[in-house]
């Protein structure tokens, strides 16, 4: 649907420049939820923005469907944005904020009226449809913003955060009212936010964006089980990092030594270059993927530094021998004892192959 070469955007000029995206190449599939993911500052939002028209590129090239966007100007683009402040008019009922922009297309009457009624219906806003939006809820407004964006049918709709300003109880819940418009409608979303939950919870596709660049694209779970670089597995959920020096490889294996002394396999990156045996690198390993144990024969030991309970699971934080710190998780069971406490002296242990070796 998107293809994207080469984009790269340059602000002033000197010494003062200061370049937002740096030659991004990405191609967005139809019929995709696609999701750019990093921290502030990291070229997600500029990105969206050249995409709707509102920036121009300092060079590279911009497709959707096959068709130039760049000699477009925004109104012309089959692309919808709904943006974080979701720009309601509030003295227009819902209805009507709905049936605005497919009046300043021209559209018949009674097609506005057959289109007005089934994005209420989408959108689970039917009952609403004669209120003013100054007089519904942050979450109504939400799905008021999207109805009015999805009614022209454009080929994309991008979404710039739209869920920030949502309690975290109603956020959880329009994550997955977004997953299901997407899927109902068939239109591919570009999704923007630097919540890397909301990013696993919705995305067919995650594009972690640092610095004005892409620096890993996949599905969720490769994401997270496979992160290409440190950066992305310390952005993408909680990490563990140990040193250790390469033993021997056998292809996408290794065996490595922790700086304890502990002997363990460990899986590379499908694109890392070829490690020498003796080089230095670095693991990782997610918090759910390690046990604790008595300190006996254990692959690292350390001392219990806290326990934190959250409900769903108790977090438990580790100052190892070796002056490193690791944290594991584990899921809570009803009827489930505390067994290891603040102070004890513990072992951990890790499955063979689930360490990730991370390229620098």
């Amino acid at each position: 649907m998107i293809e994207i070469s080469g984009l790269t955007k340059t602000f002033g000029e000197g010494q003062s420049a200061f370049t937002a995206l740096d030659d991004v190449s990405v191609t967005i599939r139809s019929n995709e939820f696609f999701t750019l993911l990093g921290p502030s500052g990291c070229g997600k939002t500029t990105l969206l923005r050249t995409i709707a028209g509102f920036l121009d590129p300092t060079r590279g090239s911009l497709t959707l469907d096959g068709e130039d966007l760049l000699s477009k100007p925004p109104y012309q683009r089959p692309v919808n944005t709904v943006f974080q402040s979701y720009a309601l008019f509030p003295h227009m009922t819902v209805a009507e904020n709905i049936a605005f922009g497919l009046q300043m297309l021209n559209r018949r009457k009674a097609e506005i009226t057959a289109t007005v009624a089934e994005m209420l219906e989408l959108v689970q806003m039917t009952a609403l449809a004669d209120r003013k939006t100054s007089q519904i809820s942050g979450g109504q407004q939400q799905r008021v913003a999207l109805a009015r964006a999805l009614a022209p049918r454009p080929k994309v709709l991008l979404l710039d955060e739209p869920l920030s300003a949502l309690d975290f109880k109603l956020r959880k819940e329009m994550q997955l009212e977004l997953k299901r418009l997407q899927h109902e409608t068939g239109i591919t979303f570009v999704f923007v936010t630097h919540d890397q939950e909301e990013a696993l919870t919705m995305s067919d596709r995650i594009a972690v964006m640092n610095a004005g660049t892409i620096r890993q694209i996949g599905g969720p779970r490769d994401i997270y089980d496979h992160p290409a670089e440190r950066f992305v597995a310390d952005f993408i959920g909680d990490t563990n990092f140990l040193q250790a020096k390469i033993l021997s490889t056998d292809g996408a294996q290794a065996r490595v030594r922790l700086v304890s002394g502990g002997e363990i396999a460990a899986q590379t990156a499908a694109d890392a270059p070829v490690l020498d045996d003796g080089a230095s690198v670095t693991l990782a390993v997610r918090p759910e993927h390690a046990e604790l144990c008595a300190p006996e024969g254990a692959l690292l030991s350390g001392r219990l530094r806290d326990v934190v309970y959250f409900g769903t699971d108790t977090h438990y934080h580790v100052a190892l021998d070796q002056n490193e710190t690791f944290t594991l998780r584990r899921q809570n069971q009803p009827g489930q004892t505390q067994v290891w406490q603040t102070g004890d002296h513990v072992g951990l242990n890790i499955a063979p192959g689930i360490p990730q070796i991370l390229k620098d």
